[in-house]
């Protein structure tokens, strides 16, 4: 059963739609318009301009038949809405899982699988979106293995450290991740704009001792603090630090808070790399709030309880949600062997947007029937 039902000025529609209710504003439902007269019909584009609509517009009638919304405009536009579709416009995606170390998924995937196949390659990307991580197998183990899987969704990042780069232990290291070092927890290059945003880590050799990988869910951990600490929680949302990387060719630089809220003032990013962080001179109570407020976090995505630790095979490779995952490793000897990795970046727009079409794709009738 629906209902519909306009405000006393016809400025605003209210809809129940099988036990979902909204409220919608005529000139969001004016410049949405699914018809070819507002949309380009073959690039979704709008055709109107949306700021030249007249902002006292109301619904001069509305109607329901065969789930579709039936409106007409006071400028005299008449057009409908899928109910459905409109409802899932306002929708808050819910796929992400958060976890802890009692909790964490193992999400895997197959190389080979995700080459030749959408559905292997979808199922990889969704594992992805809703753990943060996933560890894909039968990767060749030679530098540029990881490229065919990034050329299906691609292109890859580049930096000043060239495109897929050597993670190991070298001589007059010019980052800390070239030495034998644990490396705390931390999110990977905040000082860059946009930041990378899927880490893409490839074990060729790994027969050092020591060397763990670790990964935290900072989106927990966020979560967790706003529980326990809101005040402390409250401070890592609305201070902002910058971070800074320098070396004699580079000179980057970014700011952001450790804990970055959307638009429905949730947790969707965080920061932390305390190599790089620059906290400006703050008033001296702020500055105080500030580290309290940090080393709470750091508790806890240093804490075992959210700490997941893995150690990579040669043929295996990592890829993590740089937004939301902190990843960090033990210190490793040379003396049992070699610790090898290769390194890329894939942005989030390139990712998001493959799985987001694969899905699609895949949800078709026909998709369903073919043998992809």
């Amino acid at each position: 059963m629906t209902h519909v039902t306009p405000s006393a000025n016809r400025r605003r529609l209210a809809i129940e739609h099988h036990g979902q209710r909204g409220e919608f504003a005529a000139l969001w439902l004016r410049e949405r318009s699914p018809d070819d007269e507002t949309l380009d019909p073959r690039t979704g584009q709008r055709l109107v301009e949306a700021a030249e609509l007249p902002l006292e517009l109301c619904i001069d009638a509305a109607d329901v038949a065969d789930n579709q919304l039936q409106l007409r405009f006071s400028d005299g536009h008449r057009t409908h809405f899928d109910l459905a579709a409109l409802f899932d416009d306002k929708a808050i995606d819910p796929s992400k899982r958060l976890w802890n170390a009692t909790s964490a998924p193992r999400p895997v995937a197959d190389f080979a699988a995700a080459i030749e196949s959408d559905a292997a390659l979808s199922d990889m990307l969704e594992s992805l979106h809703r753990d943060g991580f996933v560890i894909v197998s039968g990767v060749p183990a030679h530098e540029d293995g990881m490229q065919p899987l990034v050329d299906r969704i691609g292109p890859l990042r580049r930096t000043n450290w060239g495109g897929i780069a050597d993670v190991k232990s070298v001589a007059d290291a010019y980052d800390l991740t070239m030495t034998q070092r644990g490396l705390e927890p931390h999110t990977d290059n905040p000082y860059r704009d946009p930041i990378p945003g899927y880490i893409w880590l490839h074990c060729l050799t790994n027969a050092a001792e020591g060397g763990d990988s670790t990964l935290a869910d900072g989106l927990m951990a966020a979560r967790l603090l706003r529980e326990c600490d809101p005040d402390a929680y409250a401070c890592l949302t609305q201070v902002t630090p910058s971070f800074r990387y320098r070396d004699a060719d580079t000179d980057l630089e970014s700011e952001g808070p450790l804990i970055e809220l959307d638009s429905n003032g949730e947790p969707v990013r965080v920061r932390y790399s305390n190599r790089t962080e620059r906290i400006p001179a703050l008033p001296p109570e702020e500055l105080e709030a500030y580290y309290a407020a940090r080393q709470a976090f750091y508790q806890l995505i240093t804490g075992e309880e959210l700490t997941l630790h893995l150690k990579l095979d040669p043929g295996q490779m990592l890829i993590m949600d740089n937004y939301r995952l902190l990843h960090g490793r033990s210190a490793f000897q040379l003396a049992g062997g070699v610790r090898h990795m290769r390194q890329g970046y894939v942005d989030r727009d390139s990712t998001a947007s493959r799985r987001r079409v694969l899905r699609q794709r895949l949800a078709t009738p026909k998709a369903q029937g073919e043998s992809v």
